[in-house]
Formats: structure tokens, sequence, C-alpha cells
């Protein structure tokens, strides 16, 4: 039986922090089957103001991000057929619903995020994505990456 690895991308450097992390990690090719999964969450004010055009293209561009980090993957020798990518384009009022959501159809057995700095303002405010995973899905190991500062500024999402 193969293990499934949920791991949540988006173009920031904590998400190439959780591909480097899982990319580092001594698994045996073919026991894994890795999930990259990016939510879209309800546009920001922000966003709107960028316009329709900018938030019509989010699928399309965090697709191109899925697919380096399954490159990145491959180089680190996982196989193609066991990576799968998929982005949820409905979007979700915060992107730990989403992947919460997504979890509880395809039951893994490990998920990865990403963990940005954040003031405690910050967190107070938007709250933290990884916070909510590690209470939400207390069956399964949740593993919150913190970026390297080695590979932070080489980061290619």
């Amino acid at each position: 039986m193969k293990n499934k690895i949920l791991a949540a991308v988006s173009d920031s450097p904590s998400s190439w922090a959780v591909i480097e992390f899982l990319g580092s990690l001594s698994l045996c090719p073919e026991q894994v089957e890795i999930t990259l999964l990016n939510v879209l969450r309800k546009p920001s004010s922000g966003e709107e103001l960028m316009g329709k055009k900018f938030i019509e293209e989010q699928p399309e561009r965090f697709l191109k991000t899925l697919e380096k980090a399954k490159e990145r993957l491959m180089e680190k020798g996982f196989f193609e057929e066991s990576i799968k990518i998929d982005v949820i384009n409905e979007p979700f009022p915060t992107i730990a619903e989403g992947i919460i959501e997504y979890f509880n159809k395809n039951h893994f057995n490990m998920v990865l995020i990403g963990r940005k700095k954040m003031s405690k303002a910050e967190e107070f405010v938007l709250g933290d994505v990884s916070v909510k995973l590690v209470r939400a899905l207390d069956s399964t190991a949740v593993v919150v990456v913190k970026i390297d500062p080695v590979w932070h500024d080489r980061c290619p999402l």
C-alpha cells in the first residue's frame, strides 16, 4: 500500500520549502503517491483591484507553479506517475478550508504545508493556515515546514 502525501503549494518561498523538504526525505519512490495541491481563495480587495483578467489568470499561473514543483520532485528521484497535481478553482473563503475539504474527500497519510513568518497581529487578523490544519486534521500527520534561509532567495516558484 502506498503512502499518500498531500503537499499544499502556492507561488511562495514557503511552498518551495515544502518541495525541497519533501525532496530531501528518504522515501522509497515506489511506496509514495504525492498530490501537489493549490487552493484558490476568494479574491482579496487588493486582488480585485488588479482586475478581472488577473483573477481569471490565477488558475493557469498556479498550474505552472505546480508543474515546476513536480519537475523538482522528479529531479529528486520521485516517479512522474506518482506525482499528481490539482488546482481547486472553486474559491474557498480560506486556504485551510479548501485543503481540509480536499483531504476529507481523498484521505492522505501526511499533509505538508509551508509556514510563512507572520507577526502576531497578522496571525490574529489573517489566521494561520498551518495552525488550522494541525487542529482540524488530528487523525493524520501534518508537517509544517519552515523556510530555510539557504534557498529562500533562490525560490523559482
